[in-house]
């Protein structure tokens, strides 16, 4: 799939799971999310054994059923096509395009691969048939505070010579990632923005609220 990304399947607010070992804590977490108007979930925890994940991802893929929401998993296609998500996001060490194709098949579902800052990896995921890029960081980041930088001309960038969607991450927040979206990208990725907030629900509807379009 390969439709210009202004009419893909990938727009809106991106929330990625925070590493939460208590299940029912992280499915009351995901639910004020989704119902402040999460549009793709990624289920990601580093820190969960095989056992844990599986579990998680199981409730995580009823939960949004219910919510007629995206699941993507982060790295993982095996586990992505056990719970039958709607797809996997991969890493720079994660493993080829063609290798989670293979896992998931066709039949509608997502590959998403990180760029960073680097437009040649961008190019080399469509190259491969990936359905969404990821880049970033675009600000600091608690989560990752090492990671390399990128910036909106990046986005405006891409926007001009990749017709896939674009999905922004990095220490986005409700005020400053209207300017991400200004140039080019269609979808934030949050972590803490939305599950390390005060209010969940309000703090993913006031990402929800920003021009997607």
């Amino acid at each position: 799939m390969t439709s210009h990304s202004r009419n893909g399947p990938i727009k809106g607010l991106y929330a990625i799971t925070p590493d939460e070992p208590d299940t029912a804590e992280l499915l009351c977490k995901v639910r004020l999310a989704l119902l402040g108007g999460v549009r793709i979930l990624q289920y990601r925890n580093k820190a969960a054994d095989a056992v844990l994940r599986l579990k998680q991802a199981i409730a995580l893929r009823k939960l949004t059923h219910e919510f007629s929401v995206r699941l993507i998993i982060n790295d993982d296609a095996k586990l992505a096509q056990q719970v039958d998500a709607d797809g996997v996001h991969l890493g720079g060490e994660d493993g080829s395009v063609a290798a989670a194709r293979a896992a998931l098949g066709r039949n509608g579902k997502l590959i998403g691969v990180s760029c960073y800052n680097r437009m040649a990896l961008a190019h080399e995921a469509v190259r491969q048939g990936a359905d969404y890029v990821a880049f970033g960081s675009f600000f600091a980041s608690a989560v990752k505070p090492g990671a390399v930088a990128a910036s909106p001309d990046l986005l405006r960038q891409a926007r001009r010579e990749i017709a896939l969607p674009l999905v922004a991450i990095g220490g986005i927040t409700a005020h400053n990632g209207a300017r991400l979206l200004e140039a080019g990208a269609d979808a934030l990725a949050v972590i803490s923005a939305v599950f390390g907030a005060a209010d969940i629900r309000d703090a993913a509807r006031q990402f929800a609220n920003l021009n997607y379009s």
